[in-house]
C-alpha cells in the first residue's frame, strides 16, 4: 500500500491535512486507531459544547422569570449525556463523508513508524500491514495529563473523557486545574446541580489569560456557587471510601476536600510514545516533537502537527498547521504555486466556553509592557451594552490594548456573553496591520456585543461615547 502522503491521526489536524493533500493531487491515506475526527470531534471541542448548551438551557429555565416567562423543569442527566454523544457521532460521520468525497483511504489501526517512508499498522484483530508514504505526517494529538499525586482510575479520579460520560451525576466534584477544560466542566456540573470546588496551582484562575479576565471570571464563578482555591496544590488523594478525599496545600495551611469524584484537568500530554520516533531518530524535546516552521521533523520526509508539537494545543491551530505543512510539501513538489506563510502564534485566538465566555488574542497588558511597548488600554463593561443587558447577561467586559506610538493593535481580551463569536475581528485586523483609526471608521452594527469592541477602542483613545 503506497501513497504520496500518509497521515497518522484523524483529528482536526490530521483529517484537514489529508483533505488538503488530496485537493493538491496527492494520493493520500489516513490512519486512525479509534474514531474519525479524533479527540476534538469525539471527546473534546464538539461534545463539550453540546453539554454546555444543555447547561445554558437549564440556566435559562432556572431564571425564566427574569425574562417574564413562567417555566420549570429539571435536567435529565442521562439524556444530556446522550445528546452530547449524538452530536459527536454526527460530526464523526461527517468526517467519514469527507474522506470518501476526497478519495482518501482510511486505514483503521494503531500506526507506528517502521522505517523511512514506512508505517506498520496493527488492526483491532492484531493483524499488521505495512503502509508506505513518501511523506508521513504525524498528527497523534494529546491526552489528559496525569499528575503524580492524581493517578486516574477512571471512576473516582477521572479525566475529561470520563467526565463526558459519567453514568450518573455526582453530588459533588473537585476540579483540579482552571484552564479551559477545568472551568468548562466546572460550569457544566455546577449548572446541573453538582457542588463544585476548583483547585488551581497558580495564583489565579485561567492563568494564561489577562489578569483582569482572571479576576472577573473568579468573581462570576464564586457568584454561581463554585468554590475556588488558588495557589493551591493537591498533594494526595484517598479513594478508599465511598468518594474522594483530597489533601490540598494552600497558603493558609493544609485542608481536606471531600467529594464524590475528582476531575483532573491539569493540561494535556502529547501522544508520542510507542510510535517509533526513537527507532527513526526523530528528535523530541520536553514531551513534544521538534519541527521547523513548515513542520518537518529532524528526519526528512517525516512531519508533525497539532498537539504533539510545540505551540497552542488548540483544534484550529492543528488545522492550520496541517494546511501549511501540506502546502509546503506541494510547493516543493511543484504542485502548488507559492510557499505558504508560516503561522503567527501570537495571533491565535483562544476561546473558553464557560459562563461567561472568554476570548482573547495577542498580548496581555502585562506581556505588552514587558515587550517594551508603551500602551493605550481601553476597557468597556458589558453592563453598558444594550444587547448584553437585553440578553440578560450584563456581566463582563471587552479590553483592548494598543501601541501608543504607532497605533498597532496588540491584543484583545473579552469575558462575557457570546464573546467567542467576535474575537475574529481582532485576529483579522491584526493580520491586516490595522490601527485604531480603521476600526473606529468601520461602522459596527447596533445593538450587538461586537460594537463593544469599538466602544473599548474609543475608551483607549479618550473618545468614549457610551461611558
Amino acid at each position: 500500500m503506497a501513497y504520496d502522503v500518509v497521515v497518522l491521526g484523524s483529528g482536526p489536524g490530521g483529517y484537514v491535512a489529508a483533505i488538503r493533500a488530496s485537493q493538491l493531487g496527492f494520493k493520500t491515506a489516513i490512519i486512525e486507531k479509534e474514531s474519525l475526527g479524533g479527540i476534538c470531534l469525539n471527546w473534546g471541542c464538539i461534545p463539550t459544547k453540546a453539554l454546555l448548551k444543555s447547561a445554558q438551557v437549564n440556566e435559562y429555565i432556572k431564571h425564566a422569570k427574569d425574562y417574564g416567562i413562567e417555566a420549570s423543569g429539571t435536567p435529565d442527566f442521562a439524556a444530556v449525556i446522550k445528546r452530547s454523544r449524538g452530536v459527536a457521532d454526527k460530526m464523526s460521520k461527517g468526517v467519514q463523508f469527507l474522506m470518501k468525497k476526497n478519495k482518501i483511504d482510511v486505514i483503521m489501526g494503531f500506526g507506528k513508524l517502521k522505517a523511512k517512508g514506512q508505517l506498520e499498522v496493527t488492526g483491532s484483530d492484531g493483524k499488521t500491514q505495512i503502509v508506505e508514504g513518501k511523506y508521513i505526517i504525524l498528527a497523534t494529538g494529546a491526552r489528559s495529563r496525569e499528575l503524580p499525586a492524581l493517578k486516574q482510575d477512571g471512576k473516582k479520579v477521572i479525566g475529561y473523557r470520563e467526565a463526558m460520560v459519567l453514568p450518573q451525576q455526582p453530588k459533588s466534584m473537585i476540579v483540579v486545574g482552571s484552564g479551559a477544560i477545568g472551568v468548562e466542566f466546572g460550569y457544566f456540573y455546577n449548572s446541573m446541580g453538582t457542588k463544585v470546588t476548583i483547585v488551581e496551582f497558580m495564583p489565579r484562575v485561567v492563568p494564561v489569560e489577562d489578569e483582569d479576565i482572571s479576576k472577573e471570571l473568579e468573581k462570576n464563578l464564586k457568584k454561581s456557587g463554585i468554590d475556588v482555591l488558588t495557589s493551591a496544590e493537591v498533594t494526595s488523594v484517598d479513594t478508599s471510601g465511598n468518594g474522594v478525599k483530597a489533601k490540598v496545600k494552600t497558603a493558609n495551611g493544609e485542608v481536606t476536600l471531600e467529594a464524590d469524584v475528582l476531575l483532573s484537568a491539569a493540561g494535556v500530554s502529547a501522544n508520542i510514545e510507542g510510535i517509533g520516533l526513537e527507532q527513526l531518530g526523530v528528535k523530541t524535546d520536553k514531551g513534544k516533537i521538534g519541527v521547523d516552521k513548515y513542520y518537518q521533523t529532524s528526519v526528512p520526509g517525516i512531519y508533525a502537527i497539532g498537539d504533539c508539537v510545540p505551540g497552542q494545543a488548540l483544534a484550529h491551530v492543528a488545522s492550520k498547521e496541517g494546511i501549511i505543512c501540506v502546502e509546503n510539501i506541494a510547493y516543493n513538489e511543484k504542485k502548488y504555486n507559492h510557499q505558504p506563510e508560516p503561522l503567527d502564534y501570537n495571533n491565535v485566538p483562544g476561546c473558553t466556553y464557560c459562563s461567561p465566555e472568554i476570548a482573547s488574542v495577542g498580548y496581555t497588558e502585562k506581556q505588552a509592557k514587558e515587550a517594551g511597548y508603551e500602551v493605550k488600554v481601553g476597557k468597556f463593561p458589558l453592563s453598558v451594552s444594550g444587547k448584553a443587558t437585553a440578553a440578560g447577561h450584563p456581566e463582563g467586559f471587552v479590553k483592548v490594548i494598543f501601541d501608543a506610538k504607532y497605533g498597532e493593535w496588540l491584543g484583545t481580551h473579552m469575558i462575557g456573553y457570546n464573546v467567542t463569536e467576535i474575537i475574529i475581528e481582532t485576529v483579522v485586523a491584526r493580520k491586516l496591520e490595522t490601527t485604531h483609526h480603521e476600526v473606529l471608521n468601520s461602522i459596527h452594527p447596533h445593538p450587538t456585543i461586537s460594537e463593544s469592541v469599538k466602544d473599548a477602542i474609543e475608551v483607549a483613545y479618550g473618545e468614549a461615547i457610551h461611558l
